[in-house]
Protein backbone atom coordinates (compact mmCIF):
# COMPACT_ATOMS: atom_id res chain seq x y z
CA UNK A 1 0.00 0.00 0.00
CA UNK A 2 1.44 3.35 -0.73
CA UNK A 3 2.60 5.69 2.45
CA UNK A 4 0.32 8.21 1.75
CA UNK A 5 -2.51 6.03 1.89
CA UNK A 6 -1.58 5.33 5.67
CA UNK A 7 -2.98 7.33 8.92
CA UNK A 8 -2.06 9.14 10.94
CA UNK A 9 -1.88 7.74 14.71
CA UNK A 10 -2.75 8.88 17.92
CA UNK A 11 0.15 8.23 20.27
CA UNK A 12 -0.11 8.98 24.28
CA UNK A 13 3.14 9.29 26.18
CA UNK A 14 1.40 6.66 29.43
CA UNK A 15 3.72 7.09 32.67
CA UNK A 16 5.94 4.19 32.73
CA UNK A 17 6.10 3.39 29.01
CA UNK A 18 7.13 6.94 27.30
CA UNK A 19 10.06 4.99 26.01
CA UNK A 20 8.21 1.93 24.83
CA UNK A 21 6.00 4.51 23.05
CA UNK A 22 9.10 6.42 21.88
CA UNK A 23 10.14 3.05 19.93
CA UNK A 24 6.67 2.87 18.32
CA UNK A 25 7.14 6.25 17.22
CA UNK A 26 10.79 5.52 15.29
CA UNK A 27 8.55 2.68 13.74
CA UNK A 28 5.81 4.50 12.33
CA UNK A 29 8.37 7.29 11.09
CA UNK A 30 10.08 4.19 9.07
CA UNK A 31 6.58 2.81 8.01
CA UNK A 32 5.75 6.22 6.45
CA UNK A 33 2.66 6.76 8.38
CA UNK A 34 1.17 9.96 8.07
CA UNK A 35 1.69 11.61 11.07
CA UNK A 36 1.55 11.39 14.84
CA UNK A 37 -0.62 13.34 17.21
CA UNK A 38 -0.27 14.21 20.56
CA UNK A 39 -3.29 14.52 23.00
CA UNK A 40 -2.85 16.44 26.29
CA UNK A 41 -3.59 13.39 28.10
CA UNK A 42 0.36 12.60 28.27
CA UNK A 43 1.72 15.97 27.88
CA UNK A 44 1.31 16.55 24.43
CA UNK A 45 4.28 19.61 24.11
CA UNK A 46 6.55 17.02 26.14
CA UNK A 47 6.08 14.48 23.65
CA UNK A 48 6.18 16.53 20.91
CA UNK A 49 9.52 17.58 22.03
CA UNK A 50 10.74 13.94 21.87
CA UNK A 51 9.64 13.08 19.01
CA UNK A 52 11.34 15.77 17.11
CA UNK A 53 14.70 13.80 18.36
CA UNK A 54 14.15 10.53 18.04
CA UNK A 55 11.76 10.32 14.39
CA UNK A 56 13.44 11.65 10.59
CA UNK A 57 10.61 12.68 8.27
CA UNK A 58 6.88 11.91 10.17
CA UNK A 59 4.57 15.04 10.83
CA UNK A 60 3.62 15.59 14.38
CA UNK A 61 1.59 18.03 16.54
CA UNK A 62 -0.24 18.59 19.68
CA UNK A 63 -3.80 17.56 19.36
CA UNK A 64 -4.48 19.07 21.35
CA UNK A 65 -2.79 21.67 23.64
CA UNK A 66 -5.21 23.28 26.04
CA UNK A 67 -5.07 27.22 25.61
CA UNK A 68 -5.53 27.56 29.40
CA UNK A 69 -2.49 25.68 30.13
CA UNK A 70 0.24 28.32 29.18
CA UNK A 71 0.64 31.96 28.59
CA UNK A 72 0.78 32.53 24.96
CA UNK A 73 4.63 33.86 25.22
CA UNK A 74 5.21 30.07 26.49
CA UNK A 75 3.24 28.54 24.20
CA UNK A 76 5.07 30.45 21.37
CA UNK A 77 8.52 29.94 22.67
CA UNK A 78 7.81 26.37 22.52
CA UNK A 79 6.26 26.02 18.93
CA UNK A 80 9.19 27.93 17.60
CA UNK A 81 11.81 25.69 18.89
CA UNK A 82 9.95 22.38 18.03
CA UNK A 83 9.56 24.25 14.35
CA UNK A 84 13.02 24.66 13.97
CA UNK A 85 14.43 21.73 15.55
CA UNK A 86 12.23 18.92 13.73
CA UNK A 87 12.86 20.81 10.49
CA UNK A 88 9.78 22.22 10.32
CA UNK A 89 7.52 18.88 10.76
CA UNK A 90 5.77 19.99 13.61
CA UNK A 91 2.77 22.29 14.22
CA UNK A 92 0.41 23.10 17.21
CA UNK A 93 -2.95 21.94 17.85
CA UNK A 94 -5.03 24.62 20.00
CA UNK A 95 -7.90 24.00 21.61
CA UNK A 96 -10.29 25.16 24.95
CA UNK A 97 -10.53 21.29 26.04
CA UNK A 98 -13.60 20.28 28.11
CA UNK A 99 -15.42 21.42 31.29
CA UNK A 100 -13.86 18.51 33.59
CA UNK A 101 -10.62 19.06 32.23
CA UNK A 102 -10.85 22.55 32.74
CA UNK A 103 -11.66 22.27 36.42
CA UNK A 104 -9.19 19.82 36.79
CA UNK A 105 -6.99 22.52 35.37
CA UNK A 106 -8.38 25.36 38.00
CA UNK A 107 -9.71 27.28 35.05
CA UNK A 108 -12.47 29.48 37.41
CA UNK A 109 -14.45 31.65 35.03
CA UNK A 110 -16.53 30.40 32.42
CA UNK A 111 -14.73 30.37 29.56
CA UNK A 112 -15.97 31.68 25.82
CA UNK A 113 -14.38 29.31 23.75
CA UNK A 114 -14.26 31.34 20.03
CA UNK A 115 -13.49 34.80 21.04
CA UNK A 116 -10.86 32.99 23.93
CA UNK A 117 -9.25 31.27 21.05
CA UNK A 118 -9.42 34.00 18.62
CA UNK A 119 -7.50 36.19 20.97
CA UNK A 120 -5.25 33.54 22.28
CA UNK A 121 -3.91 32.99 18.54
CA UNK A 122 -3.58 35.95 18.33
CA UNK A 123 -1.39 36.29 21.42
CA UNK A 124 0.72 33.59 20.27
CA UNK A 125 1.43 34.58 16.64
CA UNK A 126 2.32 38.03 18.38
CA UNK A 127 4.70 36.59 20.83
CA UNK A 128 6.30 34.48 18.22
CA UNK A 129 7.61 37.24 16.26
CA UNK A 130 10.51 37.29 19.27
CA UNK A 131 10.93 33.30 18.62
CA UNK A 132 11.35 32.56 15.45
CA UNK A 133 9.13 31.15 12.68
CA UNK A 134 5.81 29.15 14.12
CA UNK A 135 4.77 26.71 12.92
CA UNK A 136 1.28 25.87 11.22
CA UNK A 137 -1.28 26.21 13.65
CA UNK A 138 -4.83 24.01 14.02
CA UNK A 139 -7.62 24.15 16.19
CA UNK A 140 -10.16 21.93 17.82
CA UNK A 141 -12.82 21.84 16.11
CA UNK A 142 -16.36 20.02 16.40
CA UNK A 143 -19.19 22.46 15.14
CA UNK A 144 -19.67 25.27 12.46
CA UNK A 145 -18.61 28.06 14.40
CA UNK A 146 -15.20 26.98 15.23
CA UNK A 147 -14.66 25.61 12.00
CA UNK A 148 -15.14 28.59 10.24
CA UNK A 149 -12.82 30.25 13.01
CA UNK A 150 -9.84 27.83 12.04
CA UNK A 151 -10.26 28.79 7.77
CA UNK A 152 -10.38 32.24 9.06
CA UNK A 153 -7.65 32.46 11.47
CA UNK A 154 -5.55 28.93 11.50
CA UNK A 155 -4.12 26.40 9.19
CA UNK A 156 -6.05 23.66 9.70
CA UNK A 157 -8.71 21.94 12.06
CA UNK A 158 -8.85 19.26 13.81
CA UNK A 159 -12.21 16.89 15.23
CA UNK A 160 -12.45 14.34 17.93
CA UNK A 161 -15.36 11.48 17.20
CA UNK A 162 -17.08 13.21 14.67
CA UNK A 163 -20.39 11.82 12.70
CA UNK A 164 -19.12 10.72 8.99
CA UNK A 165 -22.39 10.48 7.87
CA UNK A 166 -21.93 14.69 9.03
CA UNK A 167 -18.67 15.77 7.67
CA UNK A 168 -19.18 16.29 3.99
CA UNK A 169 -22.20 18.28 4.45
CA UNK A 170 -20.04 20.31 7.27
CA UNK A 171 -17.45 20.64 5.17
CA UNK A 172 -19.44 21.89 2.44
CA UNK A 173 -20.09 25.18 4.41
CA UNK A 174 -16.35 26.31 3.40
CA UNK A 175 -15.02 28.71 0.71
CA UNK A 176 -13.59 25.88 -1.46
CA UNK A 177 -10.56 27.65 -2.25
CA UNK A 178 -9.64 27.81 1.80
CA UNK A 179 -10.76 24.07 2.29
CA UNK A 180 -8.25 22.94 -0.83
CA UNK A 181 -5.68 23.93 1.48
CA UNK A 182 -6.36 23.47 5.29
CA UNK A 183 -5.25 20.70 7.29
CA UNK A 184 -8.28 18.52 8.15
CA UNK A 185 -7.80 15.63 10.52
CA UNK A 186 -10.55 13.54 12.56
CA UNK A 187 -9.58 11.61 15.98
CA UNK A 188 -11.16 8.02 14.68
CA UNK A 189 -11.48 5.80 17.60
CA UNK A 190 -10.09 2.28 15.90
CA UNK A 191 -10.33 -1.14 17.21
CA UNK A 192 -9.06 -3.94 14.95
CA UNK A 193 -11.01 -7.15 15.49
CA UNK A 194 -13.11 -9.44 13.94
CA UNK A 195 -15.53 -9.73 16.46
CA UNK A 196 -17.39 -6.42 16.00
CA UNK A 197 -19.89 -7.22 19.53
CA UNK A 198 -16.56 -6.97 21.19
CA UNK A 199 -14.69 -4.07 19.57
CA UNK A 200 -18.28 -2.05 20.02
CA UNK A 201 -17.86 -2.73 23.80
CA UNK A 202 -14.29 -1.06 23.98
CA UNK A 203 -15.57 1.86 21.78
CA UNK A 204 -18.93 2.68 24.01
CA UNK A 205 -16.11 2.96 27.15
CA UNK A 206 -14.23 4.96 25.36
CA UNK A 207 -17.01 7.26 24.33
CA UNK A 208 -18.79 7.23 27.90
CA UNK A 209 -16.98 10.43 28.72
CA UNK A 210 -17.50 12.12 25.57
CA UNK A 211 -21.59 11.65 25.89
CA UNK A 212 -21.14 13.12 29.42
CA UNK A 213 -20.60 16.64 27.69
CA UNK A 214 -23.15 18.57 26.49
CA UNK A 215 -20.99 20.16 23.28
CA UNK A 216 -20.53 16.76 21.63
CA UNK A 217 -24.28 15.65 22.62
CA UNK A 218 -25.25 18.65 20.87
CA UNK A 219 -23.17 18.37 17.93
CA UNK A 220 -23.89 14.29 17.84
CA UNK A 221 -27.85 15.38 17.68
CA UNK A 222 -27.26 18.29 15.08
CA UNK A 223 -25.34 14.75 12.90
CA UNK A 224 -28.74 12.96 13.63
CA UNK A 225 -28.68 11.00 16.61
CA UNK A 226 -30.77 12.92 18.79
CA UNK A 227 -32.92 10.12 20.37
CA UNK A 228 -29.72 8.32 21.51
CA UNK A 229 -28.54 11.80 22.70
CA UNK A 230 -31.71 12.56 24.57
CA UNK A 231 -31.74 9.12 26.48
CA UNK A 232 -28.30 9.48 27.45
CA UNK A 233 -29.48 13.17 28.64
CA UNK A 234 -32.26 11.18 30.53
CA UNK A 235 -30.62 8.28 32.10
CA UNK A 236 -27.52 11.00 33.14
CA UNK A 237 -30.63 13.29 35.04
CA UNK A 238 -31.56 10.22 36.71
CA UNK A 239 -28.21 9.46 38.40
CA UNK A 240 -28.11 6.02 36.17
CA UNK A 241 -24.68 5.92 34.50
CA UNK A 242 -24.69 2.60 34.20
CA UNK A 243 -26.96 2.45 31.83
CA UNK A 244 -25.07 5.13 29.00
CA UNK A 245 -23.36 2.56 27.29
CA UNK A 246 -26.33 0.53 26.58
CA UNK A 247 -28.15 3.61 24.92
CA UNK A 248 -25.36 3.82 22.30
CA UNK A 249 -26.59 2.69 19.12
CA UNK A 250 -24.38 0.26 16.96
CA UNK A 251 -25.14 3.02 13.88
CA UNK A 252 -24.01 5.76 15.91
CA UNK A 253 -21.09 4.21 17.08
CA UNK A 254 -20.15 2.81 13.53
CA UNK A 255 -20.91 6.14 12.30
CA UNK A 256 -17.86 7.74 14.90
CA UNK A 257 -15.33 4.86 15.18
CA UNK A 258 -13.58 1.95 12.64
CA UNK A 259 -14.25 -1.56 14.26
CA UNK A 260 -13.76 -4.77 12.52
CA UNK A 261 -11.24 -6.54 10.41
CA UNK A 262 -8.05 -5.09 8.61
CA UNK A 263 -10.08 -5.16 5.61
CA UNK A 264 -12.60 -3.18 7.30
CA UNK A 265 -10.76 -0.76 9.21
CA UNK A 266 -8.19 0.00 6.23
CA UNK A 267 -11.87 0.38 4.26
CA UNK A 268 -12.92 2.51 7.17
CA UNK A 269 -9.73 4.96 6.79
CA UNK A 270 -10.58 5.25 2.73
CA UNK A 271 -14.34 6.01 3.45
CA UNK A 272 -13.07 9.27 6.28
CA UNK A 273 -10.58 10.77 3.41
CA UNK A 274 -13.70 10.17 0.97
CA UNK A 275 -15.21 12.10 3.10
CA UNK A 276 -13.26 15.20 3.26
CA UNK A 277 -10.74 14.56 5.75
CA UNK A 278 -7.61 14.71 4.68
CA UNK A 279 -5.94 13.11 7.23
CA UNK A 280 -7.72 10.45 9.36
CA UNK A 281 -5.66 10.19 12.76
CA UNK A 282 -6.20 6.93 14.08
CA UNK A 283 -7.01 6.33 17.93
CA UNK A 284 -5.81 3.13 18.77
CA UNK A 285 -7.65 0.59 21.40
CA UNK A 286 -7.56 -3.22 21.58
CA UNK A 287 -9.57 -5.94 23.06
CA UNK A 288 -7.27 -7.43 24.29
CA UNK A 289 -4.32 -4.97 25.54
CA UNK A 290 -3.76 -1.51 25.89
CA UNK A 291 -2.12 1.41 23.63
CA UNK A 292 1.05 -0.84 22.30
CA UNK A 293 -0.92 -3.88 21.32
CA UNK A 294 -3.31 -1.92 19.76
CA UNK A 295 -0.18 -0.35 17.71
CA UNK A 296 1.27 -3.29 16.91
CA UNK A 297 -2.13 -4.66 15.50
CA UNK A 298 -2.16 -1.52 13.30
CA UNK A 299 1.38 -2.05 12.47
CA UNK A 300 0.26 -6.01 11.15
CA UNK A 301 -2.66 -4.24 9.21
CA UNK A 302 -0.29 -2.08 6.88
CA UNK A 303 2.20 -4.06 6.78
Amino acid sequence: MAADALPAVSLVATAGKRVQILELARQLDKRGFAGIACPSLGSALSLCTSLAHVTERIKFWTSIQPIYLSTPTETAGNAAHLNEVSGGRFSLGLGVSHEPSLKRMGVGAKPTPLADTRAYVEAVRAAGRGFGELPPIVLATLRDKMLHLSAEIADGAVWANASRSAMAAQLAGLPSERRATMFLGNMVPTVIDADKTAARAVHRKTLTGYVSLPNYRNYWKAAGYAEEMEAIETAIAAGDREKVPSLMSDRWIDDCTLSGSATEVRDGVEAWREAGITTPIVVMSSTSGGQAKAIAELLEVYA
